[in-house]
């Protein structure tokens, strides 16, 4: 897919994206190379229900091009002071092109509005190097939702220069 010079729009997302943005999410996991059974037991924790959306606690964005989404972000905040990047997902063709650069330049800029200071990310090992590129700093790991045993870096993104590391 050829990347396009003016960047996607971005907006809310709606509650009637929901199922979308669960079958992307899923698909873009699905870009790593995990096996039809490691993909289906981490189905539900993939998925977005259309009642997430009425949650003032978190927050959806998509990007688009042409109207069609080609990713998303999904924050939720955990208090007055600290969010954490609960999905940031990117349809497999599209990863490479700054999307998922995009998407998170505008979840720090949305979880600063909000107050936050720092945000958590639980990521997958796959994307370390980019939460490492978008500054993130890598604090430990937590145990996976989805599969009893795994564990998966957390890192936490400084959001206030005012803080150390």
């Amino acid at each position: 897919m050829r990347r396009r010079a003016d960047g996607p729009g971005l907006r809310p997302a709606r509650p009637e994206d929901a199922r979308f943005l669960s079958a992307l999410a899923f698909r873009s996991k699905a870009h790593w190379g995990y096996t039809p059974e490691f993909m289906e037991a981490c189905r539900a924790e993939l998925s977005v229900a259309e009642a997430d959306f009425a949650d003032p606690c978190r927050h959806y964005v998509v990007a688009e091009y042409d109207r069609t989404i080609v990713g998303y972000y999904a924050l939720e905040r955990l208090s007055p002071e600290e969010c954490e990047l609960d999905a940031l997902f990117v349809e497999p063709e599209w990863i490479g092109h700054g999307i998922g650069r995009g998407l998170m330049e505008h979840a720090k800029a949305h979880a600063r509005s909000w107050g936050s200071r720092s945000m958590l990310i639980q990521g997958d090992p796959n994307a370390s190097a980019f939460y490492l590129a978008a500054g993130g700093i890598q604090i430990g790991e937590r145990a996976s939702d989805s599969i009893p045993g795994r564990y998966l870096p957390e890192f936490r993104i400084l959001l206030d220069d005012r803080i150390a590391g």
